[in-house]
């Protein structure tokens, strides 16, 4: 064993646990697997129509890089303590640690709720592009393959795609590190073929100051709300795609020099991701001359949706090679993506269930002659195709609001995970024990803003994304309501009433192994 394998065992069982996972991931291979989740080829892709209709070009060009910056605070935030605590219990541990096991119980559940809805979101956003590549080059799949209902074609594609990364987790333990490396670098130049396809190929471009000042508002709400309703809603295109890098910290217990490698992962890949994604974002704004197509709700004139990306890039390109190649690029980057997810979810459930949080606990903590967890990695799979069940029911707001919805609670959820001990180390103040990697004084106010800016996003982020979505409203429809609140804060009821009958009568927070 080598003085650094020691060293990080040694910081393993400081904490209280054994070696038990394969510690074979690079410094690299950390920053990867938070870079793939975050994914630029997925979230700026998939939620792009979210902050098209709720907002317009100012929610992208203005709103993008104003939203980056408070998500890199709260990266920074994390980051020092995950090099002050690098296991793969991650958040929930941070807060077990700084204010006992009531905050670690909650935290630990916010945290998986989030990542088993961040694996459901980006496996079923993927499949609309899935969708239309295979309907590219078999023109008779999209009016044959399950009766032409776009619906089903994509839930059954979801399925399909959920089973194939469980398998891939499952059984390519030794090369899930090299696949996130090499998502890395097809995102790196895969975004890069993209804008300059989109920046060169088209005739025509939009102007800086259309991109900058344009202001649109498709979600039906009236436009004296504009700023102070539907704006913000457009942030969560930021919001959500620039999510999952506590993927890092989960994956601390497989990463050589965890406590300085796990940190810079955090801010690293939010860092580049958000760089990457704004030039990428503004290279389809740049391409957009056509608004009146993309708004359209024809589904002649405009097939992919209103306010879909897919749409700037088929009126820019056209049906040809470019088109098919930009297609191409982003389905296989959410498709890496997805099974990033898969692998930071069933880290984060063994973890919870190595400590007991989790009801059968002791069938989600095992782990296979080979480190991995596999019964977790089914359950995290499983879990995500429940959630999103309600997507099989079309919505009356025009939109999809189911997979608005998951994305919702995804992010309410990992970002109030995220919240939670980066509160409690402000607490903590100087009593705070720092690790390799430290904010020094910083923290204090870069705590401050990081639990602002959750506290703010996640009260819009439960609204409604359509007038016939508020319970009472002319026109009311389940269909376009937006179950985040539901779940989230159902979830949340049902753990207080559970802490308060059974938990906190057994569950005493991390357990000590060693």
């Amino acid at each position: 064993m080598s003085t650094e394998q020691h060293d990080d065992e040694r910081r393993l069982a400081e904490l209280g646990y054994k070696q038990e996972l394969h510690r074979s991931w690079s410094g690299f291979s950390n920053f990867a697997i938070s870079f793939s989740i975050i994914s630029i080829l997925s979230g700026c892709f998939t939620t792009f129509a979210q902050a098209w209709n709720n907002g317009g070009p100012v929610a992208i060009a203005i709103g993008w890089p104003v939203v980056a910056a408070f998500i890199l605070i709260i990266g920074l935030s994390m980051s020092e303590l995950a090099s002050a605590y690098p296991t793969s219990g991650g958040i929930y541990w941070w807060a077990a640690k700084l204010g006992g096991a009531k905050a670690g119980f909650y935290t630990g559940w916010l945290n998986l709720i989030g990542l088993v809805s961040v694996t459901a979101s980006v496996g079923y956003g993927v499949t609309a592009y899935l969708n239309i590549v295979i309907g590219e080059f078999w023109k008779s799949y999209l009016t044959g393959f399950m009766g032409g209902d776009f619906i089903k074609q994509q839930f059954v594609l979801f399925v399909i795609i959920i089973a194939v990364v469980t398998l891939i987790n499952i059984y390519g333990h030794t090369i899930l590190a090299m696949v996130n490396q090499i998502s890395v670098w097809w995102h790196v130049f895969g975004s890069a073929a993209i804008i300059l396809i989109m920046v060169f190929a088209p005739t025509h471009h939009t102007s800086l100051k259309w991109m900058f000042t344009t202001r649109i508002n498709n979600s039906g709400f009236s436009g004296h709300t504009y700023w102070f309703y539907v704006l913000p809603l457009g942030f969560l295109l930021t919001q959500y795609t620039i999510t999952g890098f506590d993927a890092s910290a989960h994956l601390s217990e497989e990463t050589k020099n965890a406590h300085l490698a796990a940190a810079k992962g955090i801010w690293k890949s939010i860092f580049y991701s958000a760089v990457g994604g704004y030039i990428l974002l503004l290279a389809f704004l740049f391409a957009a001359t056509k608004p009146d197509i993309v708004n359209s709700v024809d589904p002649k004139v405009n097939p992919f949706g209103i306010g879909s990306v897919i749409a700037i890039i088929n009126n820019a390109l056209g049906d040809g090679a470019l088109y098919k190649l930009v297609m191409i690029i982003t389905t296989l980057g959410q498709l890496f993506c997805v099974a990033a997810c898969l692998t930071s979810c069933s880290r984060m459930m063994f973890a919870f269930s190595r400590d007991g949080a989790v009801p059968g606990s002791k069938h989600w903590r095992k782990v296979d002659k080979n480190g991995t967890p596999v019964n977790a990695i089914l359950i995290s799979a499983i879990s995500g195709v429940v959630i999103t069940l309600p997507a099989l029911w079309k919505s009356s707001a025009g939109v999809p609001t189911a997979f608005y919805a998951v994305v919702s609670v995804c992010v309410i959820s990992l970002y109030l995970a995220f919240m939670i001990p980066i509160f409690l180390r402000l607490k903590a103040g100087s009593n705070f024990v720092p690790g390799a990697w430290t904010l020094g004084s910083k923290y204090k106010w870069m705590n401050t803003v990081a639990v602002a800016e959750i506290v703010f996003i996640s009260i819009y982020f439960v609204l409604p994304f359509a007038p016939t979505g508020w319970p009472g409203a002319k026109g009311f429809n389940w269909t376009a309501v937006n179950y985040a609140p539901i779940i989230t804060g159902g979830a949340l009821i049902f753990l207080w009433i559970w802490w308060h009958l059974s938990v906190k009568k057994w569950f005493k927070g991390p357990i000590r192994q060693v």
